[in-house]
């Protein structure tokens, strides 16, 4: 049974304690395994019809995509491009949603501005997508630990972001709670896309502000995950909400993967070795977990039998590959160099700049590399600033150690070129006379050497 067929949600909204009506929306369709959280904003209720506008909107366009969606489900999404084709069905649905929002809003000076966040959860298959705008939030529980796996668009986090003021100083911002993306404000917007491999047992949370607001720290979030009935944790969610203030509107959908056959448990231990590797990576040393997922989202595995050529000495390529599993030869010509084996990379260079391989790699035996491409390595740098800046720093440093590596192998090089060359000393020229020594004494009991030198009758003889 595919994990889309063996899903539970359960969800909760309420007004709260201080507004008089609800700008929150919601949808669940455990046929299609999708999950909605919007939160409106907007005068004169207006934020109660964006909300539910983009929900309705996003659903029937995702409704139109059931069979491809339903074709991916019955045979796993394959690749990147299987992937980017999901996610273009839920950004498609987002921008149609934003346009026909922001044209109501035009229509309607009372509603002039109106726009909501949104936070989407398919599932797919082995796969969850997530598309993101504004600052409701999706968690996910998975081994025991809550990390937040989508980004804030506020005007906190833009500050946080970019360090120009500490915590201190941006509390006192008036506007630090103001969103900097929303659906329909724009007649487009910038929407995150996220595509996370889902596990038997994996827990997700869709919250809007007016719940995640009394949520100091992830950890917090814990018990609920673990509350045997779902329907109890939802409404204990509401109730957390409430008794710390209730200032806002309250929505939380819990998403639970139920459990999986023994294909999904040799895929969790793949996925959790592949996470360790690429963190075990100088480069992705420093990332956060959802930097990390980020980082998994576009490094898929490729597998390579005994012999196969991964590189070849003088093409150009464009991938980070690193060892998963087994053993690869590097070579250079006739030489043979070295051999990589599981956690070492090569060709991170390539990750920058187009130039020719100066090895050719080839599998010793069955192997599995994580490849990532260039492609995929600037579209995170120029969606992903902070993430971004962590990955060009970490690259600064491997390229400091290469050239501090080079620099000790050139001053070693010279070293050896400068020494003393006794060759002539060790190996003399057969006709070379040796040189003239002080003759020694002859042992009386050995026969005289024969002489080269003619005799004095000898050379003169006619």
């Amino acid at each position: 049974m595919a994990l889309s067929e063996n899903i539970e949600f359960f969800a909760a909204t309420d007004v709260g304690r201080v507004r008089d009506h609800n700008e929150d929306n919601f949808l669940v369709d455990k046929k299609l395994a999708l999950s909605i959280v919007a939160d409106g904003m907007g005068g004169h209720a207006a934020g109660e019809v964006a909300s539910a506008l983009a929900v309705r909107i996003i659903h029937e366009e995702v409704k139109k995509q059931r069979e491809v969606i339903e074709k991916h489900d019955r045979e796993g999404v394959s690749g990147r491009a299987g992937a980017k084709e999901i996610l273009g069905i839920l950004e498609v649905a987002v921008q149609r949603a934003c346009a026909r929002i922001h044209e109501e809003a035009k229509q309607d000076a009372n509603k002039r501005g109106m726009g909501t966040t949104l936070s989407a959860l398919l599932i797919v298959g082995a796969h969850g997508f997530i598309a993101h705008v504004g600052d409701s939030r999706i968690y996910l529980l998975r081994g025991g630990k809550v990390q937040q796996i989508t980004e804030d668009h506020t005007v906190y986090n833009e500050l946080i972001k970019r360090g120009k003021l500490t915590r201190d100083q941006i509390e006192k911002v008036a506007q630090k709670n103001a969103i900097t993306r929303a659906v329909g404000v724009y007649e487009r917007v910038e929407v995150d896309t996220l595509t996370i491999e889902v596990l038997p047992g994996d827990q997700f949370l869709l919250a809007s502000d007016g719940l995640h607001g009394y949520i100091a720290h992830t950890a917090e979030l814990e018990p609920y995950f673990e509350e045997q009935d779902g329907e109890t944790a939802t409404r204990e969610l509401i109730d957390l909400a409430n008794r710390k203030g209730g200032k806002d509107n309250i929505t939380a959908i819990l998403v639970r993967l139920g459990a999986g056959d023994a294909k999904d448990d040799t895929r969790a231990r793949r996925l959790h070795l592949k996470r360790e590797v690429l963190a075990k990576m100088p480069l992705f040393a420093r990332l956060s977990e959802r930097e990390m997922l980020r980082i998994m989202q576009v490094a898929e595995v490729v597998s390579y039998d005994s012999g196969q050529v991964v590189v070849e000495e003088g093409d150009r390529g464009d991938e980070l590959f690193i060892m998963l599993s087994g053993q690869v030869r590097v070579s250079r010509g006739d030489a043979v160099l070295t051999e990589f084996g599981p956690g070492e990379h090569f060709g991170e260079m390539a990750l920058i700049r187009a130039m020719p391989r100066s090895a050719t790699i080839t599998a010793i035996e069955a192997a599995e590399l994580i490849v990532l491409h260039r492609a995929d390595f600037y579209e995170i740098l120029r969606k992903e600033h902070e993430l971004a800046v962590k990955l060009l720093w970490q690259f600064l440093g491997v390229l400091a150690d290469r050239l501090d590596q080079t620099s000790q192998d050139l001053r070693s090089a010279r070293e050896e070129l400068n020494a003393e060359d006794i060759t002539n000393d060790i190996f003399m020229d057969a006709e070379e006379e040796p040189p003239a020594t002080e003759p020694r004494p002859r042992d009386s009991t050995l026969p005289a050497p024969p002489s080269d030198k003619p005799s004095p009758s000898d050379s003169e003889a006619p």
